[in-house]
């Protein structure tokens, strides 16, 4: 059997409830990873290195982008934002799952440098419950609530570009379907390889 972990890459609108679900899935998998990514924006205060973020300076990110230690990356503020790649390789080396939770546009960037990723986008259960949840929070005006609204659209046309879709109903089976889609994701053929190759050999041997 393949003993690698699986690489899930994790997407889906403000007010999806993505880090809820996570949390969940967490609880009931303690032994799977959570990608912590790196940025060069000065840490607030609370946030410890290499909990909350791995904290660089810029050209420290820059020399790890020439070097293609970043599966995915971007700017925000002026700011890099990304997920490095060598902790993340050991991790499935070892045969543990590792989870990013990243947008859309990093998304498509890990799929192209990492094809054997699996794309899980989160939804919530209608528009109507996302405009709910987003307004229900309290903490942003009508003009950044619609801000994030029509972020959502764009987001959610690039749900068909993903392995599933993961509609955030109920959190706890939303979280049980996480674990079920990762479960199963570990028995495609193509993760199989060594299983395939042995079996290949014991044949041959006869």
């Amino acid at each position: 059997m393949n003993k690698s972990g699986v690489l899930v890459v994790f997407s889906g609108p403000s007010g999806s409830g993505k880090g809820t679900v996570l949390a969940e899935y967490f609880k009931a998998h303690p032994e799977a990873a959570f990608s912590v990514s790196a940025t060069t924006r000065a840490p607030r205060p609370g946030e410890v290195d290499g909990v909350n973020y791995h904290f660089v300076t810029r050209e420290r990110f820059e020399e790890m982008i020439r070097a293609g230690e970043v599966l995915e990356h971007t700017q925000y503020n002026g700011n890099y934002y990304g997920s490095p790649a060598g902790p993340i390789r050991q991790e499935l080396a070892a045969g543990r799952d590792v989870v990013l939770e990243i947008e859309v546009e990093g998304a498509m960037q890990v799929r192209q440098r990492f094809p054997e990723a699996v794309l899980i986008f989160v939804a919530p259960p209608s528009y109507r419950e996302l405009e709910a949840r987003l307004t229900g929070r309290g903490t942003e005006s009508p003009e950044q609530i619609a801000g994030r609204l029509a972020a959502a659209r764009r987001e959610m046309a690039m749900a068909p570009r993903y392995d599933y879709l993961l509609v955030n109903d109920r959190v706890e089976d939303a979280a049980r379907r996480l674990g079920e889609i990762i479960a199963a994701a570990k028995c495609a053929p193509g993760r199989q390889q060594e299983f395939l190759r042995q079996f290949d050999e014991e044949n041959t041997e006869k």
